[in-house]
């Protein structure tokens, strides 16, 4: 059994604080927990928090202030293969025979999605995005557009299920007029948002997603594309982002010396111990972007 994680520790009201940036990458994601536990252990407060893909799941986690051990708790119960078990058979039918079973580009997926939303349910509520305790940012993809989509109020788990909604295993996500897909597909690490709210000093924690080490089925086939698409279009960003030497962001990227798979929920306590040392590594460059901030602040 694993050990029991502390509690977040608090931080102070007057404390310098920092903008919290999740990317997409399945349980790995769980990683921004020790990276959140790194910087309130450090005295470094999080103003406003901003997750993408599976990333909204642990946005929101430390948005609502759950402490490590229910974190964990939920991660453990929502995160399951289950979720991309259940073939969803119309949708299969749909696309084998699209004139003899109705194509509807909103309906379609090849998984059942019915689990996951109960799961979110259960673990969420009726919880809106804006009822936060810190400002809230959810993205996801304009499905008919392909833009980035911020999410920053209405209700959590539609935010959360739209942000997860991975091409082809689930469903298109209709929030207001619009029909949203997966956050990963228009940017996934998306800094864009923090930027947009005026973030002097940005965390960005990034993951790239596993590659399937068998392609045998047809979801299989939908996470391997997934993947490439993801890790491509993570490092297009991280080199655009570091051409434009933006000093204020600090990316952290985990390295796993120990695969971690879609669902090895059983490795959580490694995953978010990773994360916090990966952070721990940026400190004491984090405290003096700080602390510059604070010397500029009071001239």
């Amino acid at each position: 059994m694993a050990a029991t994680l502390p509690a977040f520790p608090p931080v102070g009201a007057e404390s310098p604080k920092v903008t919290l940036v999740i990317g997409s990458g399945s349980v790995k994601c769980a990683a921004a927990l020790g990276v959140y536990k790194a910087l309130t252990d450090a005295g470094i407060g999080v103003e406003r928090v901003v997750g993408c893909s599976a990333g909204a799941v642990f946005a929101a986690l430390i948005a609502f202030g759950h402490t490590m051990d229910d974190a964990r708790s939920k991660t453990v119960q929502l995160w399951t293969r289950e979720l991309t078990g259940q073939r969803n058979t119309i949708g299969v039918l749909r696309a084998l025979a699209p004139r003899l079973f109705g194509f509807k580009a909103a309906e379609f997926s090849l998984r059942d999605d019915r689990l996951l939303l109960q799961r979110l349910r259960a673990g969420f509520g009726d919880r809106r995005i804006e009822d936060a305790g810190m400002p809230l940012h959810l993205t996801a993809t304009d499905f008919a557009t392909g833009e980035l989509v911020e999410l920053a109020s209405g209700s959590l788990v539609e935010g959360i299920r739209a942000s997860l909604a991975l091409p082809l295993a689930f469903a298109p996500q209709r929030v207001g007029e619009r029909l949203l897909v997966d956050g990963y597909l228009s940017d996934p690490l998306p800094v864009s948002v923090a930027m947009k709210h005026g973030a002097r000093v940005i965390v960005a924690v990034g993951f790239e997603n596993p590659y399937q080490e068998r392609v045998d089925s047809a979801g299989r086939f939908a996470f391997q594309l997934s993947a490439i698409l993801a890790n491509n279009l993570l490092r297009a960003k991280l080199a655009f982002h570091s051409a434009a030497h933006h000093s204020e962001m600090i990316i952290i990227l985990p390295e796993f010396r120990q695969r971690v798979r879609l669902f090895d929920t059983s490795k959580l306590a490694y995953i978010i111990e990773e994360g916090e040392q990966a952070a721990l590594q940026q400190l004491p460059y984090l405290h003096r972007l700080l602390a510059e901030g604070r010397q500029y602040a009071a001239a």
